[in-house]
């Protein structure tokens, strides 16, 4: 199975009341391309939010470019086997941590403008949700201008439009149990 395959299984697999899902795989159905972009226009991408249960924090980066607090992820690369693992791989680069778990189904779906290094496009943007193991310290990476641990009553400012609706469901979805 190769990436786009996967995020066809993937998306296919949720519900289809899941808002955003029916756009997702009609992006899909324009071809690999659309998981892996070589040029401006819409393009899937991987994120996750690093949930560290025992602190009851989340990980944020401060996005270098938008200057905007968000979850960690970034575009699919071509060895990613998974949309899981390209997120997974994201969270690693941005954070430094390793050990990290990730929930078997995505828990979000959001679609955003975005002027990338493709140029102008949409990023269709498939949202997990990862556990940090106990510990964890995080190593802020060229791409962020800062990682920061937070309650989710005590987000930063300012944050990216999808973030505060994303951490309230990582960290319900980390409440009901594991990856």
């Amino acid at each position: 199975m190769n990436l786009h395959d996967d995020a066809l299984k993937v998306l296919s697999g949720l519900d289809a009341g899941t808002p955003l899902r029916q756009r997702f795989l009609d992006l899909l159905a324009t071809g690999p391309e659309s998981v892996l972009p070589h040029a401006a226009g819409p393009h899937v991408t991987a994120s996750a939010v690093v949930v560290d249960p025992q602190r009851g924090k989340v990980l944020l980066c401060l996005h270098g470019r938008i200057h905007k607090w968000v979850q960690m992820g970034g575009h699919c690369e071509p060895e990613d086997a998974t949309l899981s693992a390209a997120a997974l791989r994201e969270v690693r680069e941005e954070s430094g941590i390793d050990a990290l778990a990730i929930s078997a189904e995505p828990i979000d779906l959001d679609v955003h403008p975005v002027r990338c290094k493709y140029g102008p496009g949409e990023h269709f943007d498939v949202r997990y949700v990862v556990l940090a193991p106990p510990g964890a310290i995080e190593v802020c990476s060229p791409e962020s201008a800062a990682l920061g641990w937070f309650a989710p009553d005590a987000l930063p400012a300012p944050l990216a439009h999808a973030t505060e609706p994303l951490v309230a469901r990582a960290f319900a979805w980390a409440a009901r149990g594991t990856p």
